[in-house]
């Protein structure tokens, strides 16, 4: 299956590679306007891009964790742990021109999914893009929750693969800004 390519996000406003199978959740129910989510079809993989309030008050590696630490609070996390944070070079984004600082952080969290009391250790990857002349930090959230030994994904099965890290830097890397009149008047 081949990956969807120049998928439109926000409106069109930007557009994006996603991987094989990609589900657009807001099909499934409600997504808030300042994000796009993707589930995979079998596993509980997800990809999120948001659209976010420029945080100022933290540079470099620090935005990063900051990012990672408020989306493992507003997700009520156990537990969180950042394993790596590295630049990302603008070279290889297509926002490159607009966007000046990149990170890469992997870490995991201890979340619970709604209605359920077990927490699983999730490894989650976040790219984040800083856009300062749209006062805007984009943030891409690849959510690697445990396998559960689906059936489902057994031989013989036709359905996608995992999403893989490289799936992952696919999207940061080919996400592309084509109305910049989503953030408003500048």
């Amino acid at each position: 299956m081949e990956p969807t390519r120049d998928y439109p996000l926000f409106g069109g406003a930007f557009s994006a590679i996603l991987p094989p199978g990609a589900i657009d959740v807001s099909d499934l129910r409600p997504v808030p306007d300042n994000q796009e989510v993707f589930c995979h079809p079998v596993t509980d993989q997800s990809l999120i891009v948001e659209l976010l309030e420029l945080q100022a008050h933290v540079r470099g590696e620090a935005a990063a964790r900051y990012h990672f630490e408020d989306v493992g609070g507003v997700q009520g996390a156990r537990a969180q742990q950042v394993d790596s944070v590295q630049t990302l070079s603008a070279e290889s984004l297509a926002l490159r021109t607009c966007c000046p600082e990149a990170w890469v952080l992997s870490g995991k969290q201890q979340v619970a999914k709604e209605n359920q009391q077990v927490a699983k250790d999730v490894t989650v990857h976040q790219a984040l893009l800083r856009l300062p002349q749209y006062q805007t930090d984009l943030l891409l959230t690849f959510n690697q929750p445990p396998p559960d030994n689906r059936s489902s994904l057994g031989p013989g099965n036709l359905s996608p693969p995992p999403w893989s890290l490289g799936d992952f830097e696919q999207l940061v890397t080919s996400l592309n800004l084509h109305d910049p009149n989503i953030f408003g008047p500048q």
